[in-house]
């Protein structure tokens, strides 16, 4: 195996250690995981994606895990009423599969500062409150899963632009 030699500033030298001791004592396996992620998040960056972080699991008082992915998001969908809201994102991972993030909230405040018809047409200062509610992540391989999945509306928005490159390259 080949030897490559490293050289630490003083003032980074804890960070070294420390590395170390979370790697077992191989600095070398910490130093390639880090450098395996950089360059997955590097090349995913330069292809146009970027890293996304969303909360899973159930939410009012509890420590919600984060989940963690790169991707790039393809559309969102709410629908609310008075009492409670429902989100729905879509998002295309870099392996090319889509990733269905959902929120329901269990608690949703809507007031309205205006009253009569401006109210009715929304015009008007407006406010909303929510709790977090459940979360969660979902991974599919296809457009057709994904409609069986999603609403409607959401999933022609998807599918209309599920195809086109993150980033389109101009030759200008």
């Amino acid at each position: 195996m080949p030897n490559k030699t490293i050289y630490v500033a003083d003032k980074d030298l804890p960070l070294y250690t420390r590395a170390q001791e979370l790697a077992g004592g191989n600095l070398s396996k910490a130093i390639s995981t880090a450098l395996k992620r950089y360059v997955d998040a590097e090349e995913g960056r330069l292809e146009g994606y970027e890293e996304i972080t969303v909360p899973v699991g159930p939410g009012s008082g509890r420590k919600r895990q984060r989940q963690r992915f790169t991707g790039i998001k393809l559309g969102e969908w709410v629908r609310s009423n008075e009492k409670k809201a429902e989100i729905y994102r879509v998002y295309r991972s870099r392996s090319g599969k889509f990733v269905i993030h959902t929120e329901k909230t269990p608690d949703f405040v809507h007031e309205t500062n205006e009253t009569g018809w401006r109210k009715l047409l929304g015009f008007g200062e407006q406010s909303y409150a929510m709790n977090y509610g459940d979360a969660a992540l979902e991974v599919v391989d296809s457009l057709d899963e994904l409609k069986a999945k999603i609403p409607a509306e959401l999933y022609q928005m998807v599918a209309a632009t599920a195809e086109a490159p993150p980033v389109q390259d101009l030759d200008i």
